[in-house]
């Protein structure tokens, strides 16, 4: 046997060892992302077939062909000139916008309190906060309706929705004060000794480091008001001024048609801001929701 066929059958060897570890290589590749490619399409797909029907025509819309025969991007143009759709959405930011500005404002006060003073009654007061969690708002909507209709007379406007927001939300104060729980004390300490009262080392020291979870309370509480539909049916129906995007989109459907080209364009309209600002926003909210404790 020469030495170049001894030297031979171990680099055979290695060859086929390494062929076998690229070949599960890519198989490991393929399994994993196999998964995650179906689940991609399982969400993505739902979109997909409300942009193509956005652009089918009327009586295409109403059968079973999936891709359109004609692109109408003029349902769009229809949409957005439809009588009162700016005035939509012009409620809609206004409610969303003051509603996250006054729980934001609201919350982290009562969220600092709970998490870093010691008081009586201390306890007692965050099992409140998380009964209010629990309690379905349809439990409270015929005597809160009864107040706003018969005490303050603000039915058929939005502030029924928006000046509650300004007392506290039970969800957004529970998430904020298990995030501050995770503050360390050492940074309030050293601000109060120097010379910072508890309202300057809340502005100071606490909010610049509860950015992320701000965020994420601030966007939880934005995408809640611009999805509301319940509220604005309770209290704005009789008056169209006061409608929401979420509420304004039923008027696409009729009693004996509807127009699923228009409804579906209406639809992606509604959905496209809310889903660039999480695109924009998801680093600080994903931070947020992943650094808030469960310290107790």
């Amino acid at each position: 046997m020469t030495l170049s066929s001894t030297l031979s059958v171990p680099l055979t060897t290695r060859t086929a060892a390494a062929r076998v570890a690229r070949r599960r290589a890519v198989l490991h590749w393929v399994a994993v992302h196999s998964v995650a490619v179906a689940a991609a399409l399982f969400f993505i797909l739902p979109f997909v077939f409300v942009f193509l029907t956005s652009v089918m025509t009327d009586r295409q819309a109403l059968t079973t062909d999936f891709w359109p025969h004609q692109w109408e991007w003029g349902n769009y143009l229809k949409v957005w000139r439809t009588p009162g759709f700016l005035t939509w959405w012009r409620n809609t930011l206004v409610y969303a916008g003051l509603g996250t500005l006054f729980t934001v404002v609201s919350s982290v006060p009562v969220a600092y309190a709970m998490a870093k003073f010691r008081f009586r009654g201390r306890n007692l007061s965050l099992m409140a906060v998380i009964s209010m969690m629990m309690l379905p708002p349809q439990v409270t909507v015929i005597p809160m309706y009864l107040f706003w209709a018969k005490q303050l007379h603000l039915t058929g406007t939005l502030w029924p929705l928006i000046i509650p927001m300004a007392f506290g939300d039970a969800f957004s104060i529970f998430l904020l004060r298990q995030f501050l729980l995770t503050v360390p004390n050492e940074y309030l300490e050293a601000a109060r000794i120097d010379g910072c009262g508890d309202l300057r080392t809340l502005l100071r020291v606490v909010l610049p480091m509860s950015r992320p979870a701000i965020a994420a309370v601030a966007l939880f509480q934005f995408f809640y008001c611009w999805n509301d539909y319940f509220g604005p049916q309770i209290y704005a129906s009789e008056n169209p001024g006061a409608w929401t995007l979420s509420y304004g989109l039923e008027s696409f459907k009729g009693a004996h048609h509807t127009n699923w080209n228009l409804t579906m364009a209406a639809t992606l309209l509604v959905m496209a801001p809310v889903i660039v600002l999480f695109f924009f926003a998801q680093k600080a909210f994903i931070e947020g929701v992943t650094l808030t404790g469960v310290k107790g």
